[in-house]
């Protein structure tokens, strides 16, 4: 069943202590449609200007993935550039262009106003509620993701987009300044009561946790011995995340469990190499060789 993603295709400029890109595909939107699309078929809404050239474009080949969302406007594209640490734990910004990213107003094409999954990227919310407002029918699933900065500056514009979803796939930091708690069971149960049915907390190197109902889940980062760039580490759980659910057609609490997995081992291989390169070559059989030893490494009997 096709999911629908709307969110950010920029260039990035990359620099971490084991190597460095002044320019390179990047985007919340592009990291997620690589992961998801190797688990279900893809509809992108984005807006890229007119530097993003057919060979650009051609980082989406070979994959399922429909680009007839994909908007070329005159200008340039989101450009964003970043310097991490030492040890990757913390990055300093040092460029932010929105360029052309600065006038998005999503538009969806006909046919994607049917999808049954689908997942607001970092963007406005009221640009979140636009996309749903479009949409023919209720999906089945709507996920939401969203950062500091729209936390911050449009707290009540967030708190309507809320009420309209199911699913909210943030990081800790970002949960516990939404709900105002510092625990994070405290911060889930709080963001229940805003409207999601589920929340998934993704905290880096430490794994993810998944709170439905009333139960919890948590799920580690699959052990790596060489983290060579974090970027898009969470767009790409997302899109492991979602692309599992899609592909499953089933949005129950076991399958809620096995998407948790499968967002882990997306991230693990979106951190191996600089930028999407490793995404670029990566292959089903090596996302299940993998989910299956992460589900090995997490089952214990008593």
């Amino acid at each position: 069943m096709s999911l629908l993603v709307v969110g950010s295709v920029a260039f990035d400029g990359i620099q971490t202590p084991f190597g460095s890109t002044e320019r390179t595909i990047g985007g919340a939107a592009t990291y997620f449609s690589l992961c998801a699309s190797l688990l279900a078929p893809v509809r992108l809404v984005a807006v890229v200007g007119d530097d993003f050239s057919a060979k650009d474009r051609a980082v989406f080949s070979g994959r399922k993935i429909d680009l007839a969302g994909l908007e070329q406007a005159k200008g340039k594209s989101f450009f964003w550039s970043g310097r991490y640490s030492d040890d990757l734990r913390t990055r300093e910004t040092l460029v932010t262009e929105l360029n052309v990213f600065a006038e998005f107003q999503p538009k969806l094409p006909e046919a994607y106003r049917d999808s049954q999954f689908v997942f607001l990227g970092n963007i406005d919310p009221t640009l979140q509620r636009h996309v749903l407002s479009q949409m023919r029918r209720r999906p089945a699933l709507v996920a939401l993701d969203t950062m500091n900065y729209w936390i911050a500056r449009t707290p009540e514009e967030l708190a309507k987009t809320l009420r309209l979803i199911d699913a909210l796939l943030i990081n800790d930091e970002e949960a516990c300044q939404i709900a105002g708690e510092h625990n994070l069971l405290r911060a889930a149960k709080r963001i229940f009561s805003m409207g999601p049915k589920a929340v998934v907390i993704k905290r880096g190197e430490y794994g993810a946790m998944l709170f439905h109902r009333d139960a919890i889940l948590a799920v580690p980062a699959y052990p790596l011995e060489k983290v060579h760039d974090p970027t898009g580490a969470g767009d790409s759980f997302a899109g492991g995340f979602m692309g599992y659910l899609a592909g499953r057609r089933k949005i129950d609490h076991s399958s809620l469990r096995c998407a948790m997995i499968y967002g882990s081992v997306m991230g693990s291989f979106a951190v191996e190499q600089l930028g999407v390169e490793r995404l670029r070559k990566l292959t089903r059989r090596e996302v299940e060789v993998r989910a299956r030893a992460l589900v090995r490494m997490t089952s214990i009997r008593l």
